[in-house]
């Protein structure tokens, strides 16, 4: 969803409070384990979307995560659908 949303760039986190409530903000010129400090949230998540590329960071106190799509590479659909290998006799 994150890769088919709009054409621009952005970075968005998302902060997860020990009470349970959540907050999100513009992420840009924060690392995330202080952004997740400064807030005093139980977790935080940035997403953040580049070049067609969507990326997932989730902090929270010693426990990381990161799951990154990178944009598919249009090229690869031109390359005929042919075995990658050679039968020598």
């Amino acid at each position: 969803m994150a890769r088919q949303g709009g054409r621009e760039d952005c970075e968005l986190a998302i902060l997860v409070g020990r009470d349970g409530g959540i907050h999100m903000l513009a992420a840009s010129g924060w690392e995330l384990e202080p952004l997740r400090l400064h807030h005093g949230a139980k977790a935080a998540y940035r997403i953040t979307r580049n070049g067609g590329g969507v990326r997932l960071e989730a902090r929270s106190a010693g426990e990381a995560c990161l799951l990154q799509a990178k944009p598919a590479q249009p090229w690869r659909a031109a390359l005929p659908d042919f075995p990658q290998y050679l039968t020598i006799q």
